[in-house]
Formats: structure tokens, C-alpha cells, sequence
């Protein structure tokens, strides 16, 4: 020995999944604790001294191990499934903003249709009708559309009558013949959406919810399977649109897409006509959205 040993460095920890790991750990066990045996079935018995369900009922109540719930509590470094995730979030009553952060804290996507989304704030609502009668909707990066304005219920198609999971615009652009119809320049856009939809994924190829939309697509679409194998890639930005309305005629307008976070996720995507006859048409378009509106409301 020369007296002057090498020093070995142990390798870097990943601090970051070690917080999140703890942040989950203390989120679980607030959530636990708040939840009265009542609420979920569960007998309080006497002895009790744990505010709320111990660990081995939620464990119970989500069909996972006790102790593997109890490693989850103390922060260990364990894999979650988005199976045990969506397990957990029921047992524990999570609201959808608690659901959502119960996921993030996971680092997991949660894979089941986005029916409620933090984004659609009484704001944003507020917005898409302020913008009527041109036409607005909310999606995300996946083109699920969360939220949407009367005109825009009606520019493709009666969009009230599309199942929540189909409200998609992939799916309609690929699949609903109403929606396809309605699009003057279909390849050219379905073409487009895709390269858009192949350049976004790049960022979540393993995400449950983005595999299982390329499947159904693939699967139920041999249009996208053809523009999906060509490999395109283009990012998203603002663009003249023409769409054939079954109501009003043709109508022509400019596409924007304004973010609403920091991170391009949620964005309201605004329909301006870009001619006076188009003006006209949006208007007639919104009044008979009123009217459907009313008469369904009778």
C-alpha cells in the first residue's frame, strides 16, 4: 500500500425517484388514514387504533399482499403496475385530481379514457363558449377531445352521439364515416395527423394508454396502417382547414392551438373563419346548435 489508496465512488443515486418514492409513500398513508372503515365496508371493532383502515385492508380491498402494500408505505423500491395503481385508487376513494397525482407520484400513465381531466378548469369551460360561434374544443397530446363548445359539436359530426371512449380524433378521422365525410381534404389530413401523432409518441412508447390507441388504429384502420409504415414525423402547427358541414356547406377556417401548461400537453384548438362566408356559416352553424340544444333540453 502507497498510502494513497484510490478512493471508490459508489454510484450515483437516482434522488429523484427516491422523493417520488417517498412522496407516494406519505400520500398512500394520508389517504389511508382519512377513509373510515364505514365507508368501504369494513367493520371498526373496538380495538382499534389506527385512524382510519389499517394496511392490510387496503391491502384487502385492492386484492395485493400485505406485505408488498407495506414496502409500498415504506418507500421501497419496488415496481407498481398500472393494474395495482387503478387497484389502489378505488380502494382509496381518490377523486380524479388524487388519481392523477397518485400516477404521477408512480411515474405510471394511467391507461383508462381521459373523462376528467385537471385541465377543464369552470376558466377554460368559460373559454370554449366565449369563443362560440367559431368553433373550440380541448384535446391532448393524444388527440382524445375533452372538452368542446356547441358550434364544435357540430362541425364533423353530432359529437354527443360519439361514445366518450370514440371521442378521439384519430379514431373519428380514421374510422367514423361522418367525421371522414366532413373533411374535404381527408388523405392529406389523416396523413398529416399521423406523422404528428408518430412525433408526439416518441415521448411515451411506453405508456399504456398511447400502445393501446396504436392498437386499436392498427387494427381497426387499414388507412392508418398504410400512412403509419411510412414513418413521417411533422410537429404541430397553425393551418387553414376546409370542412364540409352537413348543415351549413363549406366552410373554411384557421387552425391555432393554444397550450394551456408549460409542457405540450392539454391545448384549446380554435377554428377562425378565414372568409366572411365562413363567418356567416359558423353563425348559422351555432344557431342551429342552440336550437338542437334547447329542443333536447324541452
Amino acid at each position: 500500500m502507497t498510502g494513497q489508496e484510490t478512493a471508490v465512488q459508489s454510484p450515483p443515486r437516482d434522488t429523484g425517484s427516491e422523493i417520488r418514492r417517498h412522496e407516494l409513500a406519505a400520500f398512500l398513508r394520508s389517504r389511508r388514514e382519512r377513509i373510515a372503515p364505514e365507508q368501504v365496508g369494513m367493520p371498526r371493532g373496538r380495538r382499534r387504533r389506527t385512524p382510519g383502515l389499517r394496511r392490510e385492508e387496503v391491502a384487502q380491498l385492492s386484492a395485493v399482499g400485505v406485505t408488498w402494500y407495506t414496502w409500498l408505505e415504506q418507500a421501497r423500491d419496488i415496481q407498481v403496475s398500472v393494474q395495482v395503481l387503478d387497484a389502489l385508487a378505488r380502494a382509496l376513494l381518490l377523486d380524479p385530481s388524487e388519481r392523477a397525482h397518485l400516477f404521477q407520484l408512480a411515474g405510471a400513465v394511467d391507461p383508462t379514457p381521459a373523462r376528467v381531466c385537471p385541465a377543464i378548469t369552470p376558466a377554460v369551460r368559460a373559454l370554449l363558449e366565449q369563443f362560440e360561434p367559431y368553433p373550440a374544443c380541448v384535446q391532448n397530446s393524444r388527440y382524445d377531445i375533452l372538452a368542446h363548445n356547441r358550434t364544435y359539436g357540430l362541425l364533423l359530426c353530432d359529437l354527443e352521439a360519439v361514445p366518450p371512449e370514440d371521442r378521439n380524433c384519430m379514431i373519428l378521422s380514421f374510422t367514423n364515416e361522418d367525421w371522414r365525410s366532413s373533411i374535404v381534404h381527408l388523405e392529406e389530413t389523416q396523413r398529416l395527423m399521423a406523422a404528428r401523432f408518430r412525433a408526439t409518441m416518441a415521448g411515451h412508447l411506453a405508456e399504456p394508454a398511447w400502445k393501446m390507441l396504436l392498437k386499436r388504429l392498427r387494427t381497426q384502420s387499414p388507412g392508418f396502417r398504410e400512412v403509419w409504415e411510412r414513418h413521417e414525423v411533422v410537429a404541430h402547427r397553425s393551418k387553414r382547414k376546409e370542412f364540409l358541414n352537413r348543415y351549413v356547406g363549406r366552410i373554411r377556417v384557421d387552425h391555432t392551438d393554444l397550450w394551456l401548461g408549460p409542457e405540450a400537453g392539454p391545448r384549446m384548438v380554435t377554428y377562425a373563419p378565414a372568409d366572411e362566408v365562413s363567418r356567416e356559416r359558423l353563425e348559422r352553424l351555432h344557431a342551429i346548435a342552440l336550437e338542437r340544444g334547447s329542443t333536447s333540453s324541452g
